[in-house]
């Protein structure tokens, strides 16, 4: 289809005479500046975020270069075809403009401003924590003082706030597959507890039909660019048995053919961190050395757990009670009647834990009625805060909850990976690592 522009103020036509009533009539346009004004707000933009973070020298690259504003509409769509941009074909040119720099520039300053390269400590090892979520591989491998974490990744704005308060390096919120493997540092562990909805007896179980879980594909694309000598996936129970094992046959295999050794196994938070938390998940931990692989395992003996009222709050806000004004407080109230137990609403039911153990906690938890796990104190009966949720989730009190709505950092704990169990994995695994007569 032909299209006729104004000269001057740039204004797109399908039809000549649009563009002739156009040039014609009383008040003569003016000369639209609206391209080159946002060019300078997305550099501004950049530039800022530079200052912010710390940044040193600006990469001088093709792309920053370049002043796509002089390109015409079907000369930026040809652009975003070749650096697979999408949502571009009912956009005007300067909206498809503002695609391109935020594709561009923003991606080609991922590694500055988002990773902690400055003043990494050689005789360290260097991780990055995919889809970090509150950061708890993060802050297990960290506490082992010979890690430093060089880059972290979440999609969720809100795991952005709470990564950020507690780290000294910034969380890239970006979803993992619009980053460039080779902006992200190299690394000697890679972690990641991926996404697990489409793996989860709870979802719809659709597995690598579902999208969320091509990301184990882009996992794979930075393993081939870096090389990483340890990989580290967490993932739920049923991930094992998906699909009469193919979904785990098919990961296995293909971190195999990358020259992995594969230890896996699900650990339960319950039995061996002693939190009581009954939290069953798959951990898949890949080794490039045969000599790492044959000292390394998971099996880690079973504790005696904590009681429940070592994970609870003493001074706990009215707003988390039920009374008699809540919809559901006949139900809550003939089911909640023992102390120092946790019971789990479930929209029509209740259910007592009788392991002396918090339920797993889950995403929805929150929000819905769902899986909301409830107690009974000297006050009346209540949900658990969203700070006992995180205790029991192994964070530690230091650990900063930031000003975010209840359900958000509901959500944030349910998702969170057992601290515990990831510390766990990497004071036994970090030795090795270092180990020059393993290497």
């Amino acid at each position: 289809m032909v299209n006729y522009t104004c000269k001057v103020c740039q204004k797109t036509f399908a039809q000549k005479g649009h563009l002739d009533d156009h040039m014609n009539r009383k008040r003569p346009c003016k000369k639209d500046n609206t391209i080159e004004t946002l060019v300078e707000q997305k550099v501004k933009e950049v530039l800022s975020k530079k200052e912010k973070n710390d940044i040193v020298n600006l990469p001088e690259t093709q792309s920053n270069k370049m002043d796509y504003s002089k390109k015409t509409r079907e000369e930026l769509i040809a652009i975003c075809k070749e650096k697979g941009i999408k949502g571009y074909s009912s956009k005007k040119k300067d909206e498809i403009l503002k695609l391109i720099l935020d594709s561009s520039l923003e991606n080609e300053l991922i590694l500055n401003s988002s990773t902690n390269t400055e003043n990494v400590d050689p005789s360290k090892l260097k991780m990055i924590d995919l889809f970090a979520g509150t950061g708890a591989f993060t802050l297990a491998f960290q506490s082992t003082n010979n890690v430093n974490v060089v880059f972290g990744n979440d999609m969720v704005e809100h795991s952005k706030v709470i990564y950020d308060e507690n780290f000294n390096h910034k969380l890239t919120l970006k979803n993992l597959n619009d980053i460039k493997v080779e902006t992200i540092p190299s690394h000697d562990i890679l972690t990641g507890g991926f996404p697990c909805q489409p793996f989860s007896i709870a979802g719809y179980q659709e597995g690598f039909k579902d999208e969320r879980s091509n990301v184990f594909w882009k996992i794979l694309s930075i393993i081939d660019h870096h090389k990483p000598r340890c990989v580290i996936l967490e993932n739920v129970k049923n991930l094992v048995s998906h699909d009469e094992n193919k979904t785990f046959n098919t990961i296995k295999t293909n971190l195999e053919k990358r020259g992995y050794h594969i230890c896996f196994k699900v650990l339960n938070t319950a039995e061996i961190t002693g939190i009581p938390q009954h939290r069953e998940r798959i951990y898949i931990v890949c080794l490039k050395s045969k000599k790492i692989f044959n000292k390394f395992n998971l099996d880690f003996p079973k504790i005696e757990k904590k009681k429940i009222s070592e994970f609870l709050e003493t001074d706990v806000p009215q707003k988390y009670y039920y009374n008699n004004s809540s919809s559901t407080w006949n139900l809550v109230k003939s089911n909640v009647v023992k102390k120092d137990t946790i019971y789990q609403y479930r929209r029509v039911y209740v259910r007592e834990n009788k392991s002396s153990e918090c339920p797993t906690l889950t995403a929805n938890m929150g929000g819905g009625g769902h899986n909301v796990p409830l107690i009974l104190d000297n006050k009346g009966i209540r949900k658990l805060t969203p700070r006992e949720c995180f205790n029991f989730q192994g964070f530690p009190s230091s650990y900063k909850l930031p000003a975010l709505s209840d359900s958000n950092l509901y959500k944030l704990a349910g998702n969170a990976v057992s601290v515990p169990v990831v510390k766990l994995i990497a004071e036994r695994i970090i030795p090795l690592l270092l180990d020059p007569l393993l290497q």
